[in-house]
């Protein structure tokens, strides 16, 4: 039976002398504390890459924010040189991004037909000669560039600063005499004929200028704009001046 229970004992130690449980003891001692520093150094990581990324965030966006400005002015630059052949001065957030250059100094929009008649009917010692003019003339709506324009592009807005439309010039198109009538010896003379003919544009600039021609020019241009440029900020378009009646 002593011997017995001596080889039984001998089974149950290891080869240098210790018990199983012994040994896990120390391994566990040993592993743990490096396995809590493990997972501390992978959280500092993560906390200081965490804050690097929020450090930078602002000034990441404001690049991105200042890069899309960038994009929508030359957007708005293009769209200018289709419709207008001009390169017009824009600024971003008040800083000027491009200079105006004017190769044309009038941008017209609108275009439209416009009638007009007139007649001279005189009467001396009894005879009386008559003329009626009809004219056809195109009155052309537009800009004056020369009075400024000018784009500021902001994250929240666009702001479009340029002068009141108004009718930039007519045209004639066609005349047309409805009578020539001459008296006995009141004859219409070369002086008549060409002082009618000089009253018809003045007839038709006065009436394109009191139709709403002028008014549909502006909003024809911000119809054109919306069209070409298609933004998150409205757009503003601020007329400068009064408008002129002609």
């Amino acid at each position: 039976m002593v011997l017995l229970d001596c080889r039984v004992e001998e089974r149950r130690s290891t080869p240098n002398g210790e018990p199983p449980m012994l040994r896990s003891a120390k391994l566990y001692r040993l592993w743990w504390p490096l396995a809590l520093a493990l997972i501390a150094l992978i959280f500092a990581i993560v906390v200081l890459i965490i804050f690097l990324r929020l450090e930078s965030w602002p000034a990441r966006t404001a690049r991105q924010s200042t890069a899309e400005l960038e994009r929508l002015g030359k957007n708005l630059r293009a769209a200018f040189i289709d419709i207008a052949h001009l390169q017009p001065r824009i600024t971003i957030n008040d800083r000027v991004y491009m200079e105006q250059t004017t190769p044309v100094s009038e941008l017209v929009v609108l275009s439209r037909r416009i009638e007009v008649e007139h007649e001279l009917l005189h009467t001396w010692a009894g005879s009386s000669k008559r003329v009626k003019l009809h004219g056809t003339f195109i009155a052309k709506a537009g800009f004056d560039l020369r009075k400024g324009l000018s784009i500021n592009i902001r994250p929240n807005e666009i702001i479009m600063q340029l002068p009141h439309a108004q009718i930039l010039g007519v045209e004639q198109q066609q005349v047309d005499v409805l009578a020539f009538e001459n008296g006995l010896w009141n004859r219409i003379s070369g002086q008549d004929v060409q002082s009618e003919l000089s009253v018809l544009p003045e007839l038709a600039w006065k009436k394109a200028a009191q139709s709403e021609l002028p008014a549909e020019a502006e909003e024809t241009l911000r119809q054109q704009l919306e069209q070409r440029i298609h933004t998150a900020q409205p757009l503003h378009l601020v007329f400068k001046d009064e408008k002129k009646s002609e």
